[in-house]
């Protein structure tokens, strides 16, 4: 099963081709930032691209006491933010130049990169590495990586979908009572009264930094749950719609009264950090956080609630992302690199992480296995559950109130998305900090995104 359908006919597909060859060679220009990988080039070295999300920062210090200590095979890792990591695998996948074996990508990227002949398939090695168990992968992850050709493209280091964190203790200290299914205007109910409710804390953090997988990817669930889309299905843009600018409106709004300092410029790093530094009472975000939130050094450990996405039209609103090790179709080492694909995404690792680091920092949401294994189950019982039942609930196809052109939940799944998304984010990010107003940005989104659809309808 394909995770993005797509527009047919051969303009469609010789548009979406030459956006995505376009687009990475724009972005190349502006992807210098964190360095290149080393290393002799021989056969026992793989060359790893990856965003610097804490699970992969973790990998990083494990695998030469681990991986290569046992298979010998030597990783060079290049370790980057998750917009400048974006370009700069788009940069090198593009163009084939296979200086990286392995990249973290996501969902989003495998059905174009597939199309385009930049991916190795792992449907072979998969089938005769019996102990990496790929039946155990979780199926809503293995279907957003395989692509229209029905071959698995990448495997998942770890899964997500999105759902609110909170701070139990200040809740009840406060009087404040959060939902088992909350609503947007309940969260934002709640996040006015638990401002200031400690010394320099927020009501809640919300992304609010540029870029297509930052600030749009929170605000496209709210336009999702609160009757917006993108896209008609027959691509009419609709970042002006009554319904797209009541959910930016809403959005904008609730992080400029109650959210973190600095909010245009707060990513998924920065509102991890102000909620494990207790500057914030909620935050809402990718599942993936609640491991750090709950790690043996996690200053709030314990004092987190976890429920699920706010709805409002919806009856679930999550998004359903993966990061995952996808190899060039240019490396000349795919043994090496699939050895290392298996190791980093096996149960080995995750049994590694549990012994050594603590369950609840297992990279989880990918396999039904960890969702049996009783240590993880007792170090994570905050969020194991919440967790699974959110990704078993995004649906990629169908994650409105309207029919879509294509799949997708925080994200539209054509190519030209990289550019429109991260457009349009800049816009957003604009209004949180105060340079313009909703009105003016959405207007100014709007005219992007009916370029983008004149050469779909």
């Amino acid at each position: 099963m394909s995770a993005t359908r797509r527009p047919h006919g051969p303009r469609a597909r010789l548009h979406a081709l030459t956006a995505v060859t376009a687009a990475a060679a724009l972005l190349a220009g502006c992807a210098g930032a964190g360095g290149t990988a080393t290393g002799d080039g021989g056969g026992d070295t793989v060359n790893v691209l990856m965003v610097n999300n804490p699970p992969m920062v973790q990998l990083q210090k494990l695998t030469a006491a681990n991986f290569t200590k046992e298979t010998g095979i030597k990783v060079n890792f290049t370790v980057l933010p998750e917009n400048d990591v974006r370009d700069k695998i788009s940069q090198d996948f593009s163009n084939q130049a296979g200086q990286y074996d392995i990249a973290t990508i996501s969902n989003y990227e495998v059905p174009f990169y597939a199309k385009n002949g930049w991916l190795h398939p792992l449907d072979e090695y998969a089938a005769k590495d019996k102990a990496f168990d790929q039946g155990d992968i979780l199926k809503p992850l293995s279907d957003s990586l395989t692509a229209a050709d029905g071959k698995l493209y990448a495997e998942p280091f770890y899964g997500e979908s999105s759902f609110l964190m909170y701070r139990k203790d200040v809740f009840a200290a406060k009087g404040l009572k959060m939902p088992a299914k909350p609503s947007w205007q309940q969260v934002a109910d709640l996040a006015a009264k638990a401002d200031g409710a400690e010394k320099g804390m927020k009501g809640i953090c919300l992304r609010g930094l540029p870029g297509w997988g930052e600030v749009m990817a929170p605000l496209t669930t709210v336009v999702n749950t609160m009757g917006g889309t993108w896209f008609t299905k027959d691509w009419k843009a609709r970042l002006n719609s009554p319904e797209f600018t009541r959910a930016t409106e809403f959005y904008v709004k609730l992080v400029r009264e109650h959210g973190e300092a600095g909010a245009a410029q707060a990513g998924y790093a920065e509102c991890l950090n102000n909620m494990t530094q207790g500057k914030t009472a909620m935050w809402y975000d990718a599942t993936a956080g609640a491991g750090s939130l709950e790690a043996k050094d996690s200053p709030v450990k314990g004092k987190i609630g976890y429920v699920p996405a706010p709805v409002e039209k919806t009856e679930s609103s999550g998004w359903l992302y993966t990061w995952a090790w996808g190899m060039q179709k240019a490396s000349k080492k795919t043994d090496s690199a699939w050895k290392f694909i298996s190791w980093a995404s096996g149960k080995e690792y995750e049994e590694l992480v549990g012994k050594e680091v603590g369950w609840a920092d297992v990279p989880a949401g990918k396999r039904t296995s960890t969702y049996a294994n009783p240590e993880y189950v007792k170090s994570a019982s905050a969020f194991a559950d919440v967790t699974r039942q959110a990704i078993a609930a995004a649906d990629p196809e169908n994650p409105g109130v309207q029919p879509r052109p294509a799949a997708g939940i925080q994200f539209v799944g054509i190519p030209e998305f990289t550019d429109l998304g991260t457009k349009v984010s800049q816009e957003i990010s604009a209004a949180i900090a105060g340079r313009k107003s909703v009105p003016e940005a959405l207007a100014a989104s709007q005219k992007l995104a009916e370029k983008v659809a004149e050469e779909y309808r």
